[in-house]
């Protein structure tokens, strides 16, 4: 019932191929950490901007992004813009329902001495590398941060 298989020598060319996938494997993986290519590590150095941000969802579909602290007006994101926003503080509000939260309590955007940019939870511990996603979205959030407050023409509370 069992069979050998008969057979001769693997074909050289065949162990060359593998040989050289392999070689070319591991110098792309040495290569892509040697240059930082595909890591998203995490935002370091020291804070040098920081705002907490209070997120509340308006009735036109628009969202209200005002700095905690003050209760200034930051940002009014109309729908249709700054989906990148959007979809991330809603993931960050939906992560604290299904963890049982209130919303109530603030986000947290800090700017590092190194440029990188990270928006932090501190209820439920998430924490994202708003960097990983591109200059382009980097910069959307970077907008929020001290010193781009506009003036607050908002309806009274």
């Amino acid at each position: 019932m069992s069979e050998v298989a008969e057979g001769g020598p693997v074909p050289a060319l065949a162990l060359i191929g593998a040989g050289a996938l392999i070689g070319f494997t591991m110098l792309a993986v040495a290569i892509g950490r040697s240059e930082g290519i595909g890591i998203s590590g995490g935002p370091g150095g020291h804070p040098v901007a920081s705002v907490t941000l209070r997120v509340e969802d308006r009735a036109d579909g628009s969202i209200r992004v005002e700095d905690a602290a003050t209760q200034r007006l930051i940002e009014t994101i109309e729908p249709g813009r700054d989906n990148f926003i959007r979809a991330t503080l809603r993931s960050f509000a939906q992560a604290r329902l299904r963890a049982g939260l209130t919303p109530a309590e603030p986000f947290r955007l800090t700017r590092y001495d190194d440029g990188s940019l990270a928006l932090s939870d501190e209820t439920t511990g998430r924490k994202v590398n708003i960097e990983a996603f591109g200059p382009t979205n980097a910069f959307s959030f970077g907008k929020l941060l001290p010193g781009n407050l506009l003036p607050d023409t908002s309806v009274p509370r």
